[in-house]
């Protein structure tokens, strides 16, 4: 039997990693009832990777390392997912995993030039994106939560932008016909944004009137877990 694969990148703060889970937890989560077994690969703790053909799906998850380090580990899910991808294989990958998925298929990755992007935000979906099975359901303007200092520079050749906002122009696209990359994070919650936000502001620099602003603006973002359900659905209907 297949596997819907969720690939671990990285974790968490270990104290907040008791209280509300993991990476791999909250995308366990928000996939919701799958119609094959769901099983957790711990790609940064050096478990294998697995073979492309034991693979219904597979998920990506977010990472605090950054894709530019070229770790060994990530280098590794990189190659993975040219695999999957050739395959035919449903992928999904979550921030850390987009911009692998961006790389992966010939973009660029590197810092944002207008530094990190931390908060509830609008995302926009494109006219692609409102046709798209991942935004099934999924209004043109949505709330999403984000946390990163990396992006996909440049898409792929081919891909199809389906997503963006004033700050990030590639906040998900996709390559071929089965495999996205989402920066935001459907995954969260508004209790792990919040954690995030109090966590991120002293690196923003973010003082005062702004630190407020940017706590005040954690909200919940109903419509951005839909994107982990209809992937489930994309795998669901192809397995």
């Amino acid at each position: 039997m297949k596997n819907l694969y969720i690939i671990k990148a990285g974790s968490t703060f270990a104290t907040e990693a008791q209280r509300l889970g993991d990476f791999e937890d909250w995308v366990r989560r928000g996939l919701g009832e799958a119609s094959c077994p769901v099983v957790v690969v711990d790609a940064e703790g050096g478990a294998p990777l697995p073979a492309p053909e034991r693979c219904a799906g597979a998920v990506v998850t977010g990472s605090h390392a950054m894709v530019t380090d070229n770790l060994p580990w990530s280098v590794a899910i990189e190659r993975w997912i040219r695999e999957l991808i050739a395959t035919g294989v449903p992928f999904l990958g979550i921030c850390y995993g987009h911009q692998l998925l961006g790389r992966a298929a010939g973009g660029e990755v590197g810092y944002h030039p207008r530094g990190r992007e931390v908060g509830t935000v609008t995302i926009e979906l494109t006219p692609d994106g409102e046709r798209d099975p991942l935004f099934d359901a999924i209004p043109a303007r949505f709330a999403a939560h984000a946390t990163h200092a990396q992006s996909v520079l440049r898409l792929p050749d081919g891909a199809v932008r389906l997503a963006c906002n004033d700050f990030e122009p590639n906040h998900a696209f996709r390559v071929g016909e089965l495999a996205w990359g989402v920066q935001f994070h459907p995954e969260y919650t508004r209790e792990i944004m919040d954690t995030y936000v109090r966590d991120e502001i002293a690196d923003l620099g973010a003082e005062g009137g702004e630190a407020g602003a940017l706590r005040d603006a954690v909200s919940d973002a109903p419509f951005a877990r839909r994107v982990l359900t209809n992937f489930a659905d994309v795998v669901s209907r192809r397995f």
